[in-house]
């Protein structure tokens, strides 16, 4: 019986040898992961300018493309994106296709009861856009009995109906800013980022912000829960690319001005 009582203790002291090693596994499973690979995996659409997109030559570029690479830039590793449809792109966070998503997520509780975010990089508002020589519409409110031009089933053509405006509807910005540009509608009420983009592509345009709303909508960069050695990194990086002016220098050349706020 001795031999097998030698067993069984051997293979007890094995057993417990396997548990450190286990739980020294789990402890790299996120920051010190993505540091011993040299790759911050980030899922995104590159469908969706100016934030994620193919430019001419195939290249992935946007406003949150470079914000990846600049968050990874800090935590000394390479960005590796990684594309999918927006529908997909967060249940890819569960199914860890990569570490975090940076696609212009907007921080809701609904999300925050399931996922970590960042602190926000990027604010967005609703503004009134009227014609650049336009002086009867100065607030939300002069809209009451004007033609706004609008996505019938947005959240701004709710708020310009809810001003008393009469909707005229669209498919989007670029029809909206169309219908204002040829006279068939009085204003629209929009996505300030949007409106940004718009301007630093066509400066010319004769359109412009009315009035703003005061409340904003964030987005932020989101990652599974229990990582908050990654999530502290990531906001550590943020912080850091808003000190030394790189943040400005990004959001000076997709919109034109600081958009994280």
């Amino acid at each position: 019986m001795n031999w097998l009582k030698s067993l069984l203790v051997v293979g007890a002291l094995q057993a417990l040898a396997i548990v450190p090693m286990q739980t020294q596994a789990q402890a790299q499973s996120n920051l010190e992961q993505i540091k011993t690979a040299g790759v911050l995996k980030i899922g995104t659409e590159g469908t969706y300018a100016p934030f994620t997109y193919h430019d001419t030559t195939g290249k992935l570029v946007g406003f949150d493309v470079e914000i990846g690479e600049a968050i990874a830039k800090n935590l000394g590793v390479k960005a590796e994106f990684l594309e999918g449809k927006w529908d997909g792109l967060i249940a890819g966070l569960d199914a860890k296709r990569y570490d975090t998503v940076i696609n212009q997520v907007g921080i809701t509780e609904a999300r925050k009861a399931k996922y970590d975010f960042s602190e926000p990089y990027i604010a967005s508002k609703a503004v009134l856009i009227t014609k650049g020589d336009n002086t009867d519409i100065k607030s939300f409110a002069d809209l009451k009995g004007k033609k706004s031009a609008q996505s019938l089933s947005s959240n701004f053509g709710k708020i310009a109906q809810s001003n008393g405006a009469e909707l005229v509807g669209t498919d989007g910005f670029d029809q909206s800013i169309q219908l204002l540009l040829s006279g068939r509608a009085d204003a629209t009420v929009n996505d300030s980022l949007s409106f940004l983009d718009f301007k630093k592509h066509k400066p010319d345009a004769n359109v412009k912000i009315a009035a703003t709303q005061d409340n904003a909508d964030f987005s932020g960069i989101i990652i599974r829960k229990g990582e908050p050695d990654l999530l502290a990194a990531i906001n550590k990086a943020l912080e850091t690319i808003k000190a030394d002016g790189t943040y400005k220098q990004i959001a000076d050349k997709y919109f034109g001005q600081d958009v994280s706020k």
